[in-house]
C-alpha cells in the first residue's frame, strides 16, 4: 500500500458564490469519494478561508509570523484527504470523484508521501 495526499484547490470567491445546486454537486462528489475510499482515508479536513491562515517565514533568529497565506494566489488550498491505497491509479480514480477536479476554477492534486524505512 502507498499513502497519498490529495489536495483540493479552488478560487475562494467562486466557492463562496456557489448556488445551492453547486454546493450539492460539491457535496455529492465528496460523499462519493468517502463512500468509495472507505477505510483508506487516514485523515481529511476542510480548511477555513485563507484569511484565517498564519504563515511563518525566515526572519533571522526567529521565524517571522504573518497573517494570511504565504502567497497571494487566486486558487487556495481548501481541503485535503490522506489516503492509503494500493497505487497511484487508485488514488487518481478516487481524486476524479471530487467535483473540484472538474470545476474550471479549481483543481485536485495527488502527491505521494515519502515512505521512510
Amino acid at each position: 500500500m502507498a499513502q497519498y495526499m490529495i489536495l483540493v484547490y479552488g478560487d475562494e470567491a467562486q466557492w463562496d458564490a456557489r448556488t445551492d445546486e453547486g454546493i450539492r454537486a460539491t457535496d455529492a462528489g465528496h460523499r462519493a469519494f468517502v463512500e468509495r475510499a472507505g477505510s483508506a482515508i487516514l485523515a481529511s479536513g476542510e480548511l477555513e478561508s485563507s484569511g484565517t491562515a498564519t504563515t511563518l517565514r525566515a526572519g533571522g533568529e526567529r521565524p517571522l509570523v504573518t497573517d494570511g497565506p504565504f502567497l497571494e494566489t487566486k486558487e487556495v488550498l481548501g481541503g485535503f484527504y490522506l489516503i492509503d491505497v494500493p497505487d497511484l491509479d487508485e488514488a487518481l480514480a478516487l481524486a476524479a470523484l471530487l467535483h473540484e477536479s472538474t470545476e474550471e476554477h479549481g483543481g485536485v492534486q495527488v502527491h505521494p508521501l515519502v515512505q521512510h524505512g
